[in-house]
């Protein structure tokens, strides 16, 4: 029936203020934490950079193919099984020959999934390694599955390494996102510098301390290497890694009080402060060099040991090139190199422009909605239009209330919303003048439309809530937007007829039963 107890007109009316609050708060600012929420600008209304990086993964199946070997030296003089020639073979394989009588052997070993030499992955059915023999030689490459876990767990390590390069520069409301097994889609809204961020993100950021070897010509074990800076010309380093940026603790950005220079000091592990100081005891007089991707950063003569564990790195630094190697530092090496494929910057002025146009489509909707609707339907069409603006009140209250990002295709869904919310309100006027055709009591025939129209209502509304859930799963960033206000206007829009419309019909009805209602 049309009869609305006092409860439920309470429960309204507290449900309606309380979703208004959080749409003014929009506009007001609060210091409660919980009550001081907004809606967030997406990147394309608030300007700002759009990256999509690509991450080059032969330098990690590179890596891992060098820890295989080393993992197969020790198993195999475990095993007792003789093996000689082990190495990596086309950039992708590890090759190896062994006795005729240890081939069968071999073989067993490299299928058995219970052996830790060729793991097995359950959810592929397949093994770490396809293996390949041809007589007493044995060629073991990544199989498929091999690479995929491979790239997934370097990908999975590199978006939290970007991850916390972004937050150490303190960014608003970056998105992070995971495209394909291989690429990292990095949304910045309201960034201001774009170019400090592509130098942060597309260093690989490992370090590397080591000895300046004492020759000038190539010899075995050195690398001819380059200073970052071109202060000096190229030297030999030793190959011989004395520590990495794995036992660095903590880095910080400093100005040194006696020469007035701006530096870098870090701490190390207790593993790496125990490297460090016998390297400096040992290394009285002779260079250390500081590498950082393959570049030396400086490189310093140790004038005495250093024993507790910190130090400071020099070289010519600004205070903000200090600052930026301090959080790469702090952040770690990523697992391998990252590329940036593809790239948008956004200005806040085009943010600007996006966003008055949004809300002039919005306002000029809203407003032909308004005047149809009076002019159909009159004094019902007034009580439409009053639970579509309790309808959007309810939209952007909810959006506020969990901090939603809103795009310029979010928008779209919000105007959408506005025709959706219409569109009930006529099924339901139509249907209650079917109604009153062959129905003389007014009230039953009021509530018959709002009760026979609920079905083709709910059922146009669910398969869009449907398509909205299937396009949030299954849609990129903008698609999401339009997904997310296009799904929560479908709920607001249920509220707001059956509830707000039906409730100021009835306040109507009821008053004005005693005369002929025209609809």
């Amino acid at each position: 029936m049309l009869y609305f107890s006092k409860l439920r007109i309470f429960t309204i009316l507290i449900a309606s203020l309380f979703f208004l609050f959080f749409t003014l708060s929009n506009f007001t600012k609060l210091d409660d934490s919980f009550f001081n929420k907004k809606i967030n600008l997406g990147l394309d209304l608030q300007g700002g950079s759009y990256l999509l990086l690509e991450i080059d993964n032969k330098p990690v199946i590179t890596k891992e193919l060098q820890n295989k070997i080393t993992f197969l030296k020790t198993y195999f003089k475990d095993k007792n099984i003789n093996i000689f020639n082990l190495k990596i073979y086309n950039q992708n394989s590890i090759r190896f020959e062994t006795d005729e009588t240890n081939v069968e052997l071999i073989k067993d070993i490299f299928v058995d999934k219970e052996e830790s030499v060729n793991p097995f992955y359950e959810k592929y059915k397949s093994h770490q390694f396809d293996l390949e023999n041809q007589n007493n030689i044995f060629t073991i490459t990544l199989s498929k599955y091999g690479i995929i876990e491979l790239k997934n767990s370097s990908l999975d390590q590199a978006i939290e390494i970007v991850r916390r390069r972004i937050d150490e520069v303190g960014t608003n409301e970056p998105n992070i996102l995971k495209r394909g097994n291989d690429r990292i889609l990095v949304e910045l809204p309201g960034l201001d510098d774009p170019m400090r961020i592509k130098n942060l993100l597309g260093k690989t950021a490992n370090l590397t301390f080591r000895f300046v070897s004492k020759s000038t010509e190539a010899e075995f074990g050195t690398d001819l290497m380059e200073f970052e800076d071109g202060s000096e010309s190229p030297v030999y380093i030793n190959k011989r890694i004395i520590l990495s940026g794995e036992n660095l603790l903590d880095a910080q950005p400093r100005v040194d009080s006696q020469t007035n220079e701006t530096v870098v000091t870090f701490s190390l592990d207790r593993v790496g402060a125990k490297r460090f100081g016998k390297a400096t005891i040992s290394g009285v007089g002779k260079r250390f060099a500081i590498i950082l991707d393959d570049k030396i950063i400086s490189a310093p003569v140790i004038q005495e040991a250093i024993v507790d564990g910190s130090g400071q790195i020099t070289g010519g630094f600004t205070f903000q090139s200090a600052t930026d190697l301090a959080l790469l530092l702090r952040s770690g090496a990523l697992p391998a190199p990252m590329n940036i494929i593809e790239e948008r910057t956004v200005g806040p002025g085009l943010g600007k422009d996006s966003i008055k146009a949004g809300v002039l489509a919005l306002i000029i909707g809203f407003s032909l909605v308004i005047a149809f609707m009076i002019f159909k339907y009159k004094i019902f069409g007034l009580i439409a239009n009053t639970a579509l603006i309790f309808n959007l009140f309810f939209l952007v209250g909810i959006l506020t209330l969990f901090e939603a990002t809103l795009t310029l295709p979010g928008i779209a869904g919000i105007i959408l919303t506005v025709g959706m919310a219409v569109d009930a309100n006529v099924l339901i006027f139509e249907r209650i003048k079917e109604e009153k055709a062959h129905e003389k009591n007014q009230l039953i025939a009021f509530d018959s439309g709002y009760t026979k129209s609920r079905t083709a209502i709910l059922d146009a509304n669910i398969t869009t809530f449907i398509a909205a859930i299937i396009l949030f799963f299954l849609g990129s960033g903008p698609i999401k937007g339009f997904s997310i206000t296009l799904g929560v206007g479908i709920l607001t829009t249920l509220f707001s007829v059956y509830f707000i419309a039906r409730l100021l019909t009835s306040l109507y009805i009821v008053r004005n039963k005693d005369r002929e209602i025209k609809i």
